[in-house]
């Protein structure tokens, strides 16, 4: 494929325009008058690259004659080419927030839309309520589960549609990754001044490195695998508002190719990590997993960690580059800065992060297994593998296909015994790479519990078994409801359900000694917390 980027003839890098000219102009568009629609007041808001004009239905973001480093619009010709490129690429996440590139023309103190000569360009977008950005839904607890997952199959499907960039290309390389990250890092130790985080900086850059140099090998793995791709560049909640009750990504990076031409599991790292920075760990995990069950790129786990690191660095950056800006109100910077030293310590407490665990669980179709599974992986910041979905994947088949309507029955031995495999294959990657892992399949055979056993054994890491119980008339009337709504991976219907009751083998005493009920039956929250103290016992090793 030859990228997009490529193809675009990039404007000379005229010299810069007088920025206090670009503010003038700013200034006088604060007039309603000034537009071709109606207004009744303009609100202006900033970052350290644009000004915002929020004016009646309509924003208009001009962007700032700055040079950064990473970014560069000190010419007009660079400006209306990054205007163009931010539509062309906003587009197909939100075409109906942004609309055109248009054209400032009149004189500086009497500006007027689409008149020569011009004077400077500006995006047109459609606005949307600021409170429905994500950042400030989850901070008012307003964020429901639905919106993450809905928000997780939106970016899988997206990262799906997208080519890979060329073998050859530098985007997404090892050499590139490092760049980026060395240039956050440059841009931090310039702009912190404080000892106390002069010394950080240096010794997260370290481990940042340390990091670094285990991933050299799938770096280049994932490089090689198709999964570096035109992506939006800049998937922060910010960047992210609910419209409709869908999630809708904005705000993607124009300014840079090497930004937005990165390893997909890089973009999905950056969400993970905001919900993390927020305090939200349980909807972090439940928003990888979606993502990871949705494209079953488990693989990208093995770099998600020095993303999350990268990402968090970004943030401090941003925020630091904010709090440094003159115009700035000096209770603002503060905030800036705090910003910044919360994404620091995130990156560092990431970075570090190595929890391996496994946990496997047991139980009939109906007993609760992908619910407690949902809830653990919430809990514990765990990966969770799905045998319903895995076995599928296996077949080609989407999670909610029917498989005895495309290709037969899928659920023989044989296939059963691959699906156990694959399971076992993903968990041992995973486990290597320092997860969390659940596994939620029945396991109602002894020996396929054992060959995870064995496996957490020789990696010597923790080992539980979650078994799920409830009474024969619940697991009846849960198998015949998953049935009816037809929303589920699993296919398990009331003959599958008596056959296993027949065929299913009892924990052993061993076995006993490893496992966790949980009785999915009436109100059993007291039983519940006792079982899951229990549990964290287990896989803390106490």
């Amino acid at each position: 494929m030859t990228n997009t980027f490529k193809q675009s003839q990039q404007p000379s890098r005229a010299p810069s325009t007088d920025e206090s000219a670009q503010r003038g102009l700013v200034n006088a568009l604060l007039d309603p008058r000034r537009y071709p629609h109606a207004v009744k007041n303009v609100r202006l808001t900033e970052t350290h690259i644009s000004w915002v004009l929020l004016a009646g239905r309509y924003a208009y973001k001009i962007k700032k004659s700055v040079d950064l480093g990473f970014v560069n619009f000190t010419s007009l010709a660079l400006r209306r080419y990054y205007c163009e490129e931010e539509i062309r690429l906003n587009r197909r996440l939100a075409p109906r927030i942004y609309l055109d590139a248009v054209p400032i023309g009149g004189t500086p103190k009497m500006p007027e839309f689409n008149a020569q000569p011009t004077l400077e360009y500006a995006v047109r977008m459609r606005r949307f309520a600021s409170s429905k950005q994500l950042d400030q839904l989850v901070s008012r607890g307003q964020i429901l589960p639905r919106h993450i997952d809905s928000l997780a199959v939106t970016i899988a499907h997206f990262h799906a549609s997208l080519p890979a960039a060329e073998a050859g290309s530098e985007y997404g390389s090892a050499a590139a990754i490092y760049s980026a990250v060395s240039k956050i890092f440059e841009q931090l130790q310039v702009l912190l001044k404080d000892s106390k985080d002069e010394a950080g900086v240096i010794a997260l850059r370290d481990a940042g490195e340390a990091e670094y140099a285990k991933c050299l090998v799938w770096f280049g793995q994932r490089h090689a695998g198709g999964f570096i791709r035109e992506c939006h560049g800049d998937m922060h909640l910010g960047n992210i508002a609910l419209i409709g009750q869908q999630p809708i990504p904005f705000d993607g990076i124009e300014f840079d190719p090497a930004l937005r031409w990165i390893d997909v599991v890089s973009e999905v790292a950056f969400t993970v990590m905001d919900l993390l920075h927020c305090q939200r760990p349980d909807l972090a995990y439940r928003f990888l997993n979606a993502y990871l069950e949705a494209t079953g790129d488990y693989s990208g786990v093995s770099v998600l960690r020095y993303y999350i690191y990268y990402r968090a660095a970004v943030r401090a950056m941003v925020n630091a580059i904010r709090a440094g800006q003159a115009s700035l109100p000096q209770r603002a910077k503060g905030k800036a800065l705090a910003s910044c030293r919360s994404f620091l310590a995130l990156a560092a407490e990431r970075i570090a992060k190595r929890c391996p665990g496994l946990i496997i669980t047991h139980g009939l179709p109906g007993s609760g297994k992908t619910t407690f599974a949902q809830a653990a992986l919430e809990r514990f910041q765990a990966i969770r593998i799905r045998s319903d979905v895995e076995r599928k994947r296996l077949f080609g088949l989407s999670p909610l296909a029917d498989s005895r309507s495309q290709i037969g029955d899928i659920y023989g031995a044989d296939a059963t015994r691959r699906t156990y495999a694959r399971l076992h294959e993903l968990a041992r990657e995973l486990l290597i790479d320092g997860a969390l892992v659940i596994v939620d399949a029945a396991f109602l055979k002894q020996h396929e519990r054992e060959l995870f056993r064995q496996l957490a054994q020789e990696l010597g890491t923790p080992f539980a078994i979650a078994s799920l119980q409830a009474g024969a008339a619940t697991l009846r009337a849960r198998v015949i409801q998953r049935q009816n709504d037809s929303n589920d991976a699993s296919e398990a219907d009331l003959a599958v359900l008596e056959s296993l009751q027949e065929k299913q083998e009892a924990l052993s005493p061993q076995e006993r000694l490893h496992a966790v009920a949980f009785f999915n039956e009436g109100d059993s929250s007291a039983t519940d917390l006792e079982a899951w103290k229990k549990l964290t016992r287990l896989l803390s090793n106490t």
